[in-house]
């Protein structure tokens, strides 16, 4: 799942706004629109916050690990 597509369930799932996960997190309304229709990628210190205000790591937020806490690592080339 693009990371997009997570911020925004996330969001929804907690029955919030834009503008009041923006307060919450410090953060304006447009850059948590941006995040969420992917026009831009959050920093490592929103990937943080995000993670913080949720109680989820961030491998959860990029897509690296499911809701159970399997990693789940995509690779074009399977590990040794």
């Amino acid at each position: 799942m693009e990371i997009a597509t997570k911020l925004k369930e996330l969001r929804i799932s907690h029955n919030l706004t834009q503008a009041e996960l923006g307060e919450a997190l410090q953060m304006r309304q447009g850059t948590i629109a941006n995040y969420e229709t992917g026009l831009r990628e959050p920093h490592i210190n929103s990937l943080v916050s995000y993670a913080n205000y949720f109680k989820c790591s961030i491998d959860y937020l990029i897509g690296r690990e499911d809701d159970f806490g399997n990693i789940t690592i995509k690779s074009e080339k399977p590990a040794d």
